[in-house]
């Protein structure tokens, strides 16, 4: 038979506690020792696995209350050989029963791997629409690995995959580490992400802008017709809402339209007459007081 002591391993002072304390305790103790928290310390997973024992016991009454007349019974012995030669070996019977000395130090000696990290960079359309990538890493004996990793649809800037076991070997047993990639979402020349919403540029004429008109705007995945109001102006935003990029519950961001009107370089002659005249006939001063 195995004593622990459960109180101390949820964090509790006392066994004079409540159920709920036990489930407060518990909740905190787990959130704190989480191995995905916990990158890098070997012994979380069995952290873990004694606060999830501590918890199935203590949070149900009458197997709590088995418990504490146990633990007493054994702590009452374990204090009076303390006082004695037999000090070590009650400390080591009251905690671990009759698990050997020997078989103790050995567990003790095994080491985890240590975790690898590394980073991959993909495009914006792949990570919307997700896809199997391969990636090549040296080993520790100077040699290359290849892992093939499946890249989710719709995963997000800086989520990490992690390939259990895939990281530096263990030692004297202990379990191999874990490889962790960071997933780098690069813009391109036509969208940008930001958060769950895609950028993008809309240019337009300046007759487009004066007037009013409908245009086809591209999405990542298809093209959708947006109304332009008269008078637009460049750096305005039009939004158009489910064309964005994918979010936590499946459904998408918002496609952020940018406006830039665009002046032509070079005029036909026709153009420019037409220019002209528009420049004679318009009241409009864009650096009047009123328009800014």
């Amino acid at each position: 038979m195995v004593y622990k002591n459960y109180y101390k391993i949820l964090g509790l002072e006392t066994s004079r506690v409540s159920i709920d304390e036990i489930k407060l305790a518990y909740r905190a103790a787990a959130k704190k020792n989480h191995p995905d928290l916990n990158v890098g310390d070997n012994l979380s997973e069995e952290k873990i696995k004694d606060i999830n024992e501590a918890y199935r016991i203590l949070s149900v009454p009458s197997s709590k209350r088995k418990y504490d007349r146990i633990w007493n019974s054994h702590f009452s012995t374990a204090k009076k050989a303390f006082s004695g030669k037999g000090q070590k070996d009650a400390i080591f019977n009251m905690f671990l029963g009759d698990t050997k000395k020997s078989e103790i130090k050995k567990k003790e000696t095994q080491v985890k791997g240590e975790n690898i990290n590394t980073e991959i960079d993909v495009s914006i359309y792949e990570a919307f629409n997700g896809l199997d990538k391969t990636i090549s890493l040296k080993t520790e004996n100077g040699g290359i690995k290849t892992y093939t990793i499946t890249i989710p649809e719709g995963i997000k800037n800086g989520e990490k995959i992690r390939l259990v076991g895939q990281g530096k070997k263990g030692k004297n047993g202990g379990k191999n580490g874990d490889l962790f990639i960071k997933i780098n979402i690069k813009d391109d020349i036509k969208f940008r992400l930001k958060g769950n919403d895609i950028y993008t540029d809309l240019c337009l004429t300046p007759w487009e802008a004066a007037l009013g008109t409908r245009i086809v705007v591209k999405s990542i995945n298809k093209e959708t017709k947006v109304f332009i109001p008269q008078g637009i102006q460049s750096g305005e935003k039009i939004r158009i809402p489910g064309k964005g990029y994918k979010n936590s519950d499946g459904n998408r961001g918002d496609l952020v339209a940018e406006v830039k009107i665009m002046v032509p370089k070079q005029l036909t002659m026709k153009e420019k007459e037409v220019f002209e005249e528009l420049n004679k006939i318009s009241k409009f001063n864009p650096r009047s007081t009123k328009n800014i």
